[in-house]
């Protein structure tokens, strides 16, 4: 894609901290405005870390404008649906992609390899992309966005303190060699206080992550790793494919998962907030990275559409605030649905079953609102 008709950004300076998805995607979007872009990340290198990821047509809409199509399908694979299943295996719901949007693409890709797509067309658009870039104390920039992470400075500075609520479920990641001809689903297998999901990523991949719930604090890291045998255990009852999943996996990633209140403050007129460090939301609705990816295009395109920098940054809170929240609030009740027990767990999923048979499509429909919404047309 040809770089966009400059507005309000042309020629401005503008400084990301962190890049990761949100701030790649963010320095793109600006850089394709006209902006100069600087990124600061405080890894030495890209890396492969934090797996797979579930990219829905909201965020893919944003890929798309940002003329990151074909690279981006080259890198990822196509999803076809979601299958919710019991421990042992049996079929509860299946949401069908293809039949309830022929026209959407949902997709799933391994997050070194989107970082690697983003970072590649940021170059390319002249953004300057510091890696073994830690900021200390935020620098004094006239255009300062904070898309670093979950304990973000940037958030810190506009909102102060804030400690985090453990949600008392940790999480397993794994990856592990993908079956032939794999089918291109989502599963999700529900058992009392846990679950896994797993789904192809193409390039014979298979990604994993299965929660449980316990006592036990787990700090809230990427970095932390765990004995496998760990996982193993913890999904020993489980049936269908999962056994023979869990025996793939040598190596394993572990992190607690904690609350947090969407921020109350999201900009201060120059500097502002996105993705994690704006709303961080438990991974149960795959809508994380999504977030990040919505959110760098509405403030790109909020700043190039104003001149008068508080007031562009102010309409990017209050046209994210509301439909994040709401997000983050949707991937909370589903970690509650997936981990019922006893007689609510029967009456749950006879009810998704009833419905599976009755109205297919009922529960795809409920979650219309994440999918159909179009950032680009939006902001």
């Amino acid at each position: 894609m040809a770089d966009q008709d400059h507005g309000a950004l042309a020629g401005r300076e503008a400084t990301v901290i962190g890049g990761g998805i949100g701030g790649l995607t963010a320095a793109l979007a600006l850089a394709r405005r006209g902006a100069r872009v600087t990124v600061h990340e405080r890894a030495g290198a890209y890396r492969e870390v934090g797996a797979g990821i579930q990219v829905s047509p909201n965020a893919g809409r944003v890929l798309d404008a940002l003329g990151l199509r074909d690279a981006f399908h080259a890198a990822s694979a196509p999803s076809l649906g979601v299958e919710l299943r019991d421990a042992r295996g049996a079929l509860v719901l299946a949401m069908d992609f293809t039949r309830a949007r022929p026209q959407a693409s949902f997709r799933t890709v391994h997050r070194a390899r989107l970082l690697q797509v983003l970072e590649e067309a940021a170059r390319a658009a002249g953004v300057e992309i510091r890696l073994d870039s830690p900021v200390g104390t935020l620098p004094e920039a006239p255009l300062l966005i904070g898309a670093d992470g979950l304990h973000s400075r940037v958030r810190l500075a506009l909102n102060g303190p804030e400690t985090p609520f453990f949600t008392g479920q940790t999480a397993w990641r794994a990856i592990i060699p993908a079956e032939d001809h794999a089918r291109r689903v989502s599963q999700v297998f529900m058992g009392p206080g846990r679950h896994l999901v797993s789904y192809p990523l193409g390039f014979g991949q298979r990604n994993i992550v299965a929660v449980i719930e316990r006592d036990a604090w787990t700090a809230e890291s990427w970095s932390q790793t765990d004995d496998p045998q760990n996982l193993h255990r913890a999904f020993a009852g489980f049936g269908g494919p999962v056994p023979g999943w869990l025996a793939q996996v040598t190596e394993t990633g572990l992190w607690g998962l904690f609350r947090h209140e969407v921020a109350a403050r999201w900009q201060d007129g120059t500097r502002a907030i996105l993705g994690d460090a704006a709303h961080p939301t438990l991974p149960f609705l795959a809508q994380g990275a999504c977030m990040a990816i919505e959110d760098a295009w509405a403030l790109a395109a909020c700043l190039d559409a104003d001149a008068d920098q508080p007031r562009a940054m102010a309409r990017y809170q209050a046209l994210r605030r509301d439909r994040c929240a709401r997000i983050v609030g949707a991937a909370t009740a589903n970690a509650r649905n997936y981990h019922l027990s006893g007689p609510k767990r029967l009456a749950g999923h006879t009810a998704l079953r009833l419905a599976n048979r009755l109205a297919p499509r009922a529960v795809f429909e409920r979650f219309a609102w994440v999918y159909d919404h179009d950032p680009t047309v939006t902001a």
